[in-house]
């Protein structure tokens, strides 16, 4: 499995998260995302892709990804554009449908964007990291999901970054509601047990 990491985030903050899961029996892969402060469908091309190529491979088989905040958007995406490399998507207080965020958050983006044109000028969108781009990315988000892969949204009405309800598909099967913070989300016993019951399942 792959973990990703959340807005402005790197693999770091994840490594109690992936021991855990080497604990119990899995072979926890990181992202190689240096810091999520770049254009989404340029992560997923270069470093996630290879993440999961390299996951795929040491199992022989299909792979989790299980993404935090941003980053479960980019594992959806990813699932989305390579369905046959993945078996589930787990997101925890992930953006599933659209952004509504503290201003504070929303003004780190709008810094982060301008970066992002500096840096990569026509090798992205005009509207990169905003609702309105039209790249892979986010037509991705906006397209079905596959059906092959199992799905997990996990979020919290604590969440105090995000509005919990973008963080939920609306499918009572697929959302599970904890009790615990938006960054205490990859620390949070609770969630432990739910990721590990759905990792579970065939």
């Amino acid at each position: 499995m792959v973990l990703v990491p959340g807005f402005l985030g790197t693999d770091l903050y994840l490594t109690q998260f992936a021991i855990w899961l080497r604990r119990i029996g899995y072979q926890a892969f990181y992202s190689g995302i240096p810091l999520n402060a770049d254009c989404p469908n340029l992560l997923i091309r270069r470093n996630l892709s290879d993440a999961m190529g390299k996951a795929c491979a040491a199992t022989s088989g299909k792979i989790h990804l299980i993404g935090h905040s941003l980053g479960g958007s980019l594992a959806r995406a990813a699932a989305i554009q390579m369905p046959q490399r993945v078996a589930s998507v787990i997101t925890l207080a992930a953006p599933i449908r659209g952004i509504a965020a503290r201003t504070s958050v929303m003004n780190a983006a709008d810094m982060v964007r301008k970066q992002i044109l500096e840096k990569h000028g026509r090798g992205v969108m005009p509207t990169c990291y905003t609702a309105r781009c039209t790249c892979e990315f986010f037509e991705s988000l906006r397209g079905d999901f596959p059906k092959s892969v199992r799905q997990t949204a996990i979020y919290t009405k604590k969440d105090g970054i995000l509005d919990w309800r973008v963080c939920q598909t609306g499918d009572p099967d697929v959302d599970v509601e904890v009790s615990a913070t938006h960054i205490g989300m990859v620390f949070s016993p609770l969630v432990y047990s739910i990721v590990a019951r759905r990792l579970a399942e065939k």
